[in-house]
């Protein structure tokens, strides 16, 4: 049995009364009129003018027809249903074309051509970035594939060179067969040394030209080198070239200085065509000359060059 302390006494609770609304006072009920009037009597503004007959225009589109609407009673006349498509085929309109007001002075059709020139625009755009990506890209592969075959040049001039001297190598020292051993070894030097820049073979002229050109260079810097070390001595220009010569004072480099200064239409003319003809013609040369194939890197025994593909790189793929 509880306590009867602790026990709810429901007798002597107090329930409060509900609280009657308060009545409005004159002066706040000559305030609200007041306001509702100020309401009433405002102006609206043009542009909430516009903005009540767009909501009005766009409830009374969204709202569908009555069967009480003249319009409604002719489309069921010509066989219309609520809730069919108009047409026939399984594409037919469904929901009425929306209507769109215009609220500019352009003419009709205008933005409709607009639209139509900035789609070409930005399509045409597509088309030019696009095409400038494969430009570029073909740019890119013609820059390597050039790159490539300038190297190939230069190890098809290497390679003509060292078989065109060998075999004069081979004539030389049919010549010199009778002499000394040591006289047969410096013949062939000796000659390719003195030997000018124009009676070389056009097709690896170029290589030994810039060959000549780095070794100039190299002179001249060793030149100005040993020039710092000593003390500088007047040169007279209008000296003797005898008397210059028996006091060992001739100018070393001078035929080196000559011969590279002078002008090669030859050599221009052969370095202005294309990348692959030049390789072309190094090819066909070592094949005629030498029975040599610069892409099996094999010297065949005879001219017949049995178990060579053919001419070209792609024949040796």
């Amino acid at each position: 049995m509880g306590n009867s302390d602790e026990e709810d006494d429901y007798m002597s609770m107090f329930i409060a009364e509900p609280t009657k609304p308060q009545q409005e006072t004159s002066i706040q009920r000559r305030a609200r009129k007041e306001r509702e009037a100020e309401i009433r009597g405002r102006v609206k503004s043009k542009a909430e003018k516009q903005a009540d007959e767009a909501a009005a225009r766009e409830a009374a589109l969204a709202k569908s027809l009555d069967s009480s609407n003249k319009g409604f009673k002719m489309m069921e006349k010509l066989g219309f249903k609520p809730g069919d498509t108009l047409g026939a085929t399984k594409h037919a309109r469904a929901e009425p074309i929306h209507l769109v007001i215009k609220e500019d002075r352009g003419g009709i059709g205008l933005d409709t051509e607009k639209k139509r020139k900035f789609r070409e625009q930005v399509e045409h755009e597509a088309k030019r970035v696009k095409a400038d990506e494969g430009e570029y890209r073909e740019r890119i592969r013609l820059e390597r594939e050039e790159k490539r075959r300038e190297g190939q040049i230069l190890n098809a001039q290497k390679v003509a060179e060292r078989l065109d001297n060998e075999a004069k190598d081979v004539a030389v020292l049919g010549e010199v067969s009778n002499t000394e051993p040591e006289a047969q070894g410096k013949s062939s030097d000796t000659q390719r040394a003195s030997e000018p820049s124009q009676s070389i073979n056009v097709l690896w002229r170029g290589l030994v030209r810039r060959r000549l050109e780095k070794e100039r260079e190299r002179r001249m810097r060793y030149d100005l080198t040993q020039s710092l070390s000593r003390l500088p001595t007047y040169e007279d220009p209008d000296e003797d070239e005898n008397y210059r010569l028996a006091l060992g004072k001739e100018n070393k480099w001078s035929s080196l200085e000559e011969e590279l200064e002078e002008e090669d239409p030859e050599l221009d003319e052969f370095n202005g065509l294309p990348s692959d003809q030049r390789l072309g013609r190094l090819v066909l040369y070592m094949r005629d000359t030498h029975h040599y194939c610069f892409w099996c890197k094999y010297q065949y025994p005879d001219g017949s060059m049995d178990g060579c593909p053919g001419t070209t790189e792609d024949d040796h793929d």
